[in-house]
């Protein structure tokens, strides 16, 4: 099954929309939340090597990654290029909001999608802010 990880640079933040998407999927998808700094984890920011250790916590079929904005996605990036060359291929980022878009890639992941899928879920989510 494929693992989300949630990135933001308020590691409550993260650790809030986890338990929010948790309660829809009640424990069928691997979900990691990281935020803040490896020095202080209540300093706004996002650091490479927790967002790596997630990843490879969440890690199962694969998984996809959800940033807030901005160094989310850098340090996304940026953990990705450290990750061992067997999950490389399969770790991916979603172009998506990070909350409408995890709540879509955790139903995805939940029925059994694959990267692609979840990664196209969280994506699609985007529309819905449109609606708004």
């Amino acid at each position: 099954m494929v693992g989300l990880v949630l990135v933001s640079h308020n590691k409550k933040l993260a650790d809030d929309v986890k338990e929010l998407v948790e309660q829809m999927v009640k424990g069928k998808v691997k979900i990691e939340s990281v935020g803040g700094t490896s020095a202080d984890p209540n300093v706004l920011g996002t650091d490479p090597l927790l967002v790596k250790n997630a990843i490879e916590k969440a890690y199962d079929n694969g998984v996809v990654i959800l940033g807030d904005f901005g160094s989310s996605i850098l340090s996304a990036k940026t953990a990705i290029n450290m990750l061992p060359n067997e999950i490389k291929p399969n770790t991916v980022i979603a172009d998506a909001p990070l909350v409408e878009g995890a709540f879509a890639a955790a139903v995805a992941a939940s029925v059994g999608g694959s990267i692609a899928d979840v990664k196209k879920a969280a994506e699609d989510a985007k529309r819905l802010e449109k609606l708004k």
